[in-house]
């Protein structure tokens, strides 16, 4: 009896010691803008408000806190419905990066974008406003 509970802690010792949780990523957003362009790695006509004929909006990100090479994503709601979501990679410890989405003129209303980690946690959400220039 004493050897099968041996062998038993034996055998729950290494599985526990084998099966470690995935390590929680310290990611951290420093910087989360909207813009009309990105130009040499920097965001452009910074707004929260743009006009319904932009054509097109950029979500600029700056990452810290990278301990190896890892990915965010960004997920664009129009109205709460998903309109993209766009996997970007993250490669140090201070990164910076974007994308965008093309606005159709009816889509006027409130916009948000989530940066969400590799693990599925949304790390940062913020929104923008699409006005109609019939207003």
């Amino acid at each position: 009896m004493i050897r099968e509970l041996s062998f038993l802690s034996l055998v729950l010792l290494l599985l526990t010691a084998t099966v470690t949780p995935q390590e929680k990523e310290n990611l951290e957003i420093e910087e989360m803008v909207f813009c009309t362009a990105v130009e040499e790695r920097e965001p452009v006509a910074v707004d929260t408000v743009f006009a319904d004929t932009v054509g097109q909006v950029y979500c600029f990100t700056k990452i810290i806190g990278a301990t190896d090479t890892t990915s965010i994503s960004h997920v664009w709601y129009y109205e709460d419905e998903e309109k993209a979501n766009v996997n970007l990679a993250v490669k140090s410890k201070s990164w910076r990066t974007w994308s965008s989405k093309k606005i159709l003129q009816e889509w006027d209303g409130k916009w948000r974008v989530d940066v969400v980690s590799s693990q599925q946690e949304i790390i940062k959400s913020e929104e923008f406003l699409i006005k109609p220039t019939s207003e």
